[in-house]
């Protein structure tokens, strides 16, 4: 009967069991190593959380030359001009409480808050109560995702975030409510956001070929909010903003 003992297959169960200790020793020594490789890119992401205030206490009144001036006023084509021409200001949709868009909201003169996510960047703006989605995970969008806020998708480069927006419904003041300026479904608009010092700053730059010869951009800041500093509330009333309309002097009669 010896000749049959068979203490073969304890051999393998042995093996694998010492190398399951290896390999647990070896992801153990592994894992502080991949950690310490990960942090670094972490710290690399700029720190743009916050309550920042964008009130005309830090930069100038918007307006029909602000922030658009003879430098940088967009070059407009036949099209645009001829909506410029025909609108009249009961017209805007502001009047029936439609929020602001980019790249007129970035600017209008209320606090901006921004939240940063790993996976998204939330900017949450007093203006019209909107709330912006920049996706960081390489989403792309689809069909249903078109809207006045279009949709956004967003990067980090070196110290900045670059956020780019597509995806927009046709706006009759899409570009900019003090000029008239339309904004249609091919408007795509890049923004970059940096720190320098105690100031956020950005570039933001339109791009519209159904309205617009060439890109068009301007460069803003905002200061941080004062501590403790909530977002109010816009609470825009249809029916009471509609009612200002009247002692609006029409353009045409």
């Amino acid at each position: 009967m010896r000749g049959t003992t068979r203490p073969g297959p304890r051999r393998p169960c042995l093996t694998i069991a010492v190398c399951a200790v290896l390999l647990t020793v070896t992801i153990g020594h592994s894992l502080p190593k991949l950690k310490a490789q990960s942090n670094p890119a972490a710290s690399q992401i700029p720190d743009l959380a916050g309550i920042w205030d964008g009130s005309t206490s830090v930069r100038p009144p918007n307006g029909k030359t602000v922030p658009w001036t003879k430098a940088n006023f967009p070059e407009l084509n036949e099209r645009a001009l001829a909506y410029m021409k025909v609108f009249d200001e009961p017209l805007s949709p502001k009047y029936d409480c439609q929020p602001a868009t980019p790249p007129a909201i970035e600017y209008d003169p209320y606090m901006t808050e921004i939240v940063q996510w790993p996976d998204r960047v939330l900017f949450r703006y007093e203006k019209d109560d909107q709330l912006r989605t920049v996706w960081l995970d390489g989403r792309q969008p689809t069909v249903h995702d078109w809207g006045i806020q279009g949709f956004s998708v967003g990067r980090y480069e070196g110290t900045a975030l670059i956020v780019e927006t597509t995806h927009f419904v046709f706006d009759i003041t899409g570009f900019d409510d003090y000029n008239y300026i339309p904004s249609s479904q091919q408007k795509k608009v890049t923004e970059r956001y940096w720190r320098e010092g105690n100031e956020l700053r950005a570039t933001v730059t339109v791009e519209d070929p159904m309205f617009l010869r060439k890109p068009a951009s301007y460069t803003t800041r905002w200061l941080p909010a004062p501590k403790g500093y909530k977002l109010q509330s816009f609470e825009c009333d249809p029916e009471t903003a509609r009612l200002s309309v009247q002692f609006i002097p029409p353009r045409y009669k």
